[in-house]
């Protein structure tokens, strides 16, 4: 038999080269591609835990007080300065006429202080002139009558001296008469000596008159001088009374001047109401204080509104950034200033950012109830840290993002 044909080695050795080459080929691009892909994934950190956030400012009132009118409702957009609610102004604008009227009392006492203290400066130095000058007045005449007492007691002196001595000449002439009259019954004496006599007796009595009227006319000089000595006194008295009192001028003119004060810090206290009364009678107009979009609408007309109550919401939606909450062990390499792709669930569009801050603590530290870990059932879990993300410029130039709406942020690590 004839032995079959063998084929020959080189085609087949080929065809395992090529086999061989072609399965390191694949090797090397999916090695080449896992390498790429471990680069690839390893170059950006992403997280489900994110969600807009943005600014919820809360309108309430800051006076009591009924609703009369609501100007916006929820999902109203509504600019910085609309009114939004309308409180009864009425109580507030007596409040403002009361004020007012105070001030204006105020301001008239303080105006009447004011002009007491030049008034009371010019009296206290016109009395103390005039008090001075009464002074000199009631010594000079206190003296006059010093002088006059003086002479009216010498006077009385010499009015008692003569007194006595026309007493004795009256005895005398009494003593001549009586012995006259035994000798003219005799008749050894002419008549006319009698007679003489007589009229010597009459004439020393009236003499003795004289004396006695020049006396009560000292002493009664000399009463009108005391008197008069006792008018200076009163008056130099009552002088150096006024003296004293002008000399305290400084002082009057002080406690004029600390009325003016208290009446010029009453105006100051009356102008601080009114200004208060006047807020008060502004804050009846309430308005939004930001752009945006209101909700959580709460008020409704006729009710009374308190201070402090929450009437609606307004969400500003020009200020809106990314609140992302990254594992703990995702932030090895995160930082501030990475970029950031932002993709929206609400609809099929990316935005760009850039990372802001990280967050100071954990949202479970942030809690109402934070975690307690010493209590010997500890369980370890691993943490979520807040991240701020803010958009770049123009990127909700069409305020289509709400605070809330989930996000998928993806950090670029450098």
């Amino acid at each position: 038999m004839a032995e079959p044909e063998k084929q020959p080695l080189r085609p087949r050795r080929k065809r395992r080269l090529a086999r061989w080459g072609i399965a390191i080929a694949v090797l090397v691009v999916i090695g080449y591609g896992g390498v790429l892909l471990w680069r690839y994934m390893n170059s950006y950190e992403s997280t489900d835990d994110a969600q807009v956030d943005g600014h919820i400012n809360a309108i309430s009132a800051r006076v009591t007080g009924h609703v009369i009118d609501i100007r916006a409702e929820d999902e109203q957009f509504v600019k910085a300065g609309d009114v939004l609610v309308v409180l009864d102004p009425k109580d507030y604008q007596v409040a403002v006429a009361k004020a007012e009227a105070d001030l204006a009392d105020a301001e008239a006492a303080l105006e009447t202080s004011r002009t007491n203290v030049p008034i009371v400066t010019v009296d206290t130095a016109s009395q103390l002139k005039t008090a001075t000058s009464s002074r000199a007045d009631a010594e000079a005449a206190r003296l006059g009558a010093e002088r006059q007492l003086t002479a009216a007691r010498a006077r009385l002196a010499s009015a008692q001296a003569q007194v006595r001595e026309a007493q004795a000449n009256l005895k005398k002439a009494a003593d001549d008469v009586a012995r006259y009259k035994l000798l003219i019954a005799k008749n050894e004496i002419p008549q006319q000596q009698y007679d003489t006599a007589v009229s010597v007796a009459d004439a020393a009595q009236a003499a003795v008159d004289a004396r006695k009227a020049a006396v009560n006319e000292a002493e009664q000089n000399i009463v009108v001088a005391q008197t008069s000595i006792d008018q200076a006194n009163q008056r130099i008295a009552q002088t150096d009374a006024t003296i004293e009192a002008a000399n305290t001028a400084p002082q009057q003119v002080k406690v004029s001047q600390s009325r003016a004060q208290e009446a010029a810090a009453q105006v100051a206290q009356r102008r601080a109401l009114l200004e208060q009364a006047r807020l008060n009678l502004s804050y009846c107009t309430i308005t939004a204080p930001v752009t945006g979009i209101v909700g959580k609408k709460t008020v409704e007309l006729g009710q009374n509104i308190t201070p402090g109550q929450q009437m609606m919401a307004v969400v500003p939606l020009n200020d809106i950034w990314v609140t992302a909450n990254f594992k703990e062990t995702q932030l090895v390499r995160m930082k501030p200033g990475q970029r950031v792709q932002v993709k929206v669930d609400a609809f099929d569009r990316t935005y760009t950012g850039k990372i802001v801050a990280v967050g100071g603590a954990s949202g479970s530290r942030f809690s109402v109830i934070p975690p307690e870990n010493a209590t010997g059932n500890y369980v370890k879990v691993v943490q979520r840290i807040p991240v701020r993300i803010n958009l770049d410029p123009g990127q909700n130039s069409d305020n289509r993002l709400r605070p809330g709406m989930s996000v998928d942020p993806k950090v670029y690590l450098e």
